[in-house]
């Protein structure tokens, strides 16, 4: 008698995929408000985990093809099937319509609170990406990142800590009048090397004029980066343009800029809060979704044991917050 196989719904499927974006999802929270955890102790003298840390990331090869793939494409996918289900489930967890019978179980508000959460997260995230990879964001030209950065009196030591150079407009007047000399001397360098080019009979031996002739050209076209560098953003009067070699310590200034303002911090909690609840929430049911636990008694440790989790990496998401505020 053969036996026939069972197709599998891909409604079935599709949800099984959402649920495992949303684990992907609750990995990269834990690591990315681990590594922002660390602002606060860089500001009590502590050390530069945070910067390297970032550097690290920014220096990987292929990065905007890695964060389009391992991050981009599952928080889309669980974001565009979770928008489905907030719009096709129905809450009785408060209040009940018709036929629907309300149950004010400590698991069912735990539902309602998983779909309001997941609200929160969708315009967080895009406000978080619009601030910190737009706004706040610094540009490289050539070997340096630049960065507008406000002016405060701890400024200065937190600059010169990090071995970052801070330009104000006449200094930036200053490099852009330097290679405006430059460009003029330039064409006789040209000239020269045009020069060098056609009258040398053995091209084989090494010229130390034509090295000179070289090496001057490239600190020209590396001036001309850096003064691109500065005049990319208009500054404002009360701010600098940052500059250094590394990206994680213009990072750490853009972070701590964005923290001194108490709304972006309410908001910032408020949306860490919603994201550390939804993936902790979301992992339980996780657990449950794929057979890893199965009894009641197992479900129910489960339970305090993701709240536990929930409420630690929640303390980390408070200390980049408010540590930075306090501390920065």
């Amino acid at each position: 008698m053969a036996i026939q196989s069972m197709k599998v719904p891909k409604e079935f499927l599709f949800r099984r995929i959402h649920s495992l974006m949303g684990f992907w999802f609750l990995i990269f929270l834990m690591e990315h408000l681990f590594t922002n955890s660390q602002m606060a102790l860089f500001f009590t003298n502590g050390d530069l985990w945070f910067v390297r840390s970032v550097d690290f990331l920014n220096n990987l090869p292929y990065l905007h093809v890695i964060e389009i793939l391992l991050l981009g494409v599952p928080i889309l996918y669980h974001a565009v099937w979770g928008v489905m289900y907030m719009f096709t489930s129905k809450s009785n967890a408060f209040f009940s319509k018709g036929n629907t019978s309300l149950i004010k179980t400590g698991r069912n508000r735990a539902y309602w609170m998983q779909r309001m959460s997941a609200w929160v997260i969708l315009v967080g995230i895009i406000l978080h990406v619009a601030q910190m990879r737009v706004l706040n964001y610094p540009y490289k030209y050539q070997n340096q990142f630049y960065l507008p950065i406000s002016v405060d009196p701890d400024l200065y030591s937190l600059a010169n800590r990090l071995h970052v150079e801070l330009y104000n407009p006449a200094l930036i007047q200053s490099e852009q009048e330097h290679l405006s000399l430059l460009q003029e001397r330039m064409k006789l360098v040209e000239t020269r090397l045009n020069e060098k080019k056609l009258e040398r009979a053995k091209p084989d031996e090494y010229d130390a004029e034509m090295g000179m002739i070289y090496q001057t050209i490239e600190k020209f076209e590396a001036l001309k980066g850096h003064v691109s560098g500065l005049e990319s953003r208009k500054l404002k009067e009360t701010e600098v343009m940052a500059v250094s070699k590394s990206f994680g310590n213009l990072e750490l200034l853009g972070v701590r800029e964005a923290f001194r303002n108490p709304l972006t911090c309410v908001l910032y909690t408020i949306f860490v809060l919603a994201a550390v609840f939804h993936g902790f929430n979301g992992l339980w049911t996780f657990l449950i979704t794929w057979g890893i636990i199965l009894s009641g008694k197992a479900q129910s440790k489960a339970v305090l044991v993701c709240t536990g989790f929930m409420f630690v990496l929640g303390l980390l998401g408070m200390m980049g917050i408010w540590g930075t505020f306090f501390l920065g």
